[in-house]
């Protein structure tokens, strides 16, 4: 692990995205270039006086160079960066006493630049430079200027629905004017500006007619892959492929349904051979990921859509757009920010979002719970990542599910006990299937045990409506309504 007040960390760590390493003799103008692109994303650490390999040249003979390097933050930076100087012993390459000067940026709140109004980013062990659009993107990611407030170009009055506002209006018991007077009033969905009326992205994307005529990619598509991988060309293994798109509560509403119908579920004898019909993924998880994804997506960024793509063992969730304001993959459960803040509060008025993110830590939770690896979250340079994994069941033993709940209580005569139980039902519906007139007193011989074992287990298949009894006992025949598995 990384450790910034190690020396020989910051000798000969790889250069990544929180640490650089640069010569005492960098020019002022050029250091300001790393420091711009570390508090335009997560901070970091700069190590003055180590080259590029690793070597220790000090600062103590650059002098009046370094005096120019402590300014940087202040006269270099637009707006000016906090930062924390520690000056660290160290002998040099020459075998000299010297210093290294250890510069740790902090995270900035605002998007930064430098003297020449450029703007850098933190990729990996690169300052990126950013073009005006992602410039623009970064400076909504970090909540200075939100893109839902922006005006539409084009887009009237008549764009949106207002009988469709009407019934929102009667949803949140709004009754102070009509659906016209609502959007006039409220969010500035619409504003006059030089006589001429304004009509906020939210308002197109939330109450719009035909919101993808302005935001064509403001939609969701689902893909299902056969297999664990996606496969191009004549290897292609997409088997669904579809996209939906409406107003952003019709594409939530209409996504949610679709996806429950393609989450695989499986009947496993539980606990108390009791069985048990488990999904693949917690509801809560997969739904969270996708209300998350449509509620906190760039949609400045009108080049792609959300994605669902679902594997075997896998489900992701593709957002576009960086994670926003001061919230990381690192600390996605404890900070929260809404990039769209109106489209968020629309979306909590449906008890859809968590507006203070208690969503994202109930999907550790249940996941947990339900004996599945933590969600992943990835972030490349504007595409947030978010993956839940399953146990790939098809592959399982039958009993996976029983073994897994009753090794949580922790006893293992219990689970002894549990699947003795188990295997005396699957031994009990197999010998009915062949002999549906079976009597108790010869289940019991048949399965080697007492009789009010053999009643259990009957008792078992009966409440799980596996099996039900026609006629009398002594002349009736057992009927098996399906195979357990």
């Amino acid at each position: 692990m990384f450790n910034p007040n190690n020396i020989e960390d910051l000798q000969f760590s790889t250069e990544r995205q929180i640490l650089d390493r640069k010569s005492a003799r960098i020019r002022a103008i050029d250091l300001a270039v790393p420091i711009v692109a570390m508090a335009n994303a997560d901070g970091g650490f700069l190590a003055i006086g180590i080259e590029d390999d690793g070597t220790i040249t000090g600062i103590d003979a650059q002098e009046k160079n370094v005096q120019d390097l402590l300014r940087v933050p202040y006269d270099y930076c637009i707006p000016s960066v906090q930062i924390d100087l520690t000056t660290i012993d160290v002998v040099d390459c020459k075998g000299n006493p010297n210093h290294v000067l250890r510069m740790q940026i902090f995270q900035s709140s605002r998007v930064v630049a430098n003297q020449a109004d450029e703007v850098y980013l933190r990729v990996g062990d690169k300052s990126k430079k950013l073009n005006f659009e992602q410039r623009l993107q970064l400076v909504y990611a970090k909540g200075i200027k939100y893109f839902e407030d922006q005006p539409v170009p084009n887009a009237t009055l008549k764009d949106l629905d207002l009988d469709y506002v009407s019934e929102h209006c009667n949803k949140i018991g709004y009754n102070k004017g009509n659906a016209e007077f609502y959007l006039r009033h409220n969010n500035d969905f619409v504003t006059m500006h030089r006589n001429e009326e304004l009509i906020s992205g939210a308002a197109v994307l939330l109450f719009g007619r035909n919101p993808q005529r302005f935001f064509p990619r403001a939609r969701i598509r689902f893909i299902r892959y056969e297999g664990t991988t996606a496969n191009v060309g004549n290897d292609m293994n997409v088997v669904k492929d579809v996209k939906f798109t409406g107003r952003l509560l019709e594409q939530v509403k209409d996504v949610t349904a679709f996806v429950k119908t393609q989450i695989r579920e499986y009947t496993k004898l539980g606990v108390g051979a009791v069985f048990q019909t488990i999904p693949e993924f917690p509801e809560f998880c997969w739904t969270e990921l996708i209300i998350n994804a449509v509620a906190h997506r760039d949609y400045s960024i009108g080049g792609t859509d959300i994605q669902i793509k679902m594997f075997d063992d896998h489900l992701t969730v593709e957002s576009p757009g960086i994670l926003p304001g001061l919230v990381r993959v690192n600390n996605i459960r404890e900070f929260h920010f809404s990039r769209n803040p109106k489209i968020v509060e629309f979306l909590n008025e449906y008890d859809l979002v968590k507006e203070f993110g208690e969503g994202v830590d109930r999907i550790y939770r249940d996941m947990s719970k339900a004996g599945l690896p933590e969600p992943e979250y990835k972030q490349s340079e504007f595409m947030l990542y978010a993956t839940l994994k399953n146990k790939n069941w098809g592959k399982r033993d039958a009993r996976w599910n029983t073994d897994h709940l009753l090794s949580e209580k922790g006893d293992e005569k219990e689970m002894k006990k549990g699947d003795e139980i188990a295997s005396r039902v699957e031994k009990t519906l197999e010998i009915i299937t062949n002999n549906p007139q079976i009597t108790i007193n010869e289940l019991a011989l048949a399965l080697q045990s007492t009789k009010k074992q053999a009643e259990t287990a009957i008792n078992r298949l009966k409440e799980t409506g596996r099996i039900h009894r026609e006629g009398s006992a002594r002349n009736g025949k057992w009927i098996v309504e399906g195979d357990p598995t």
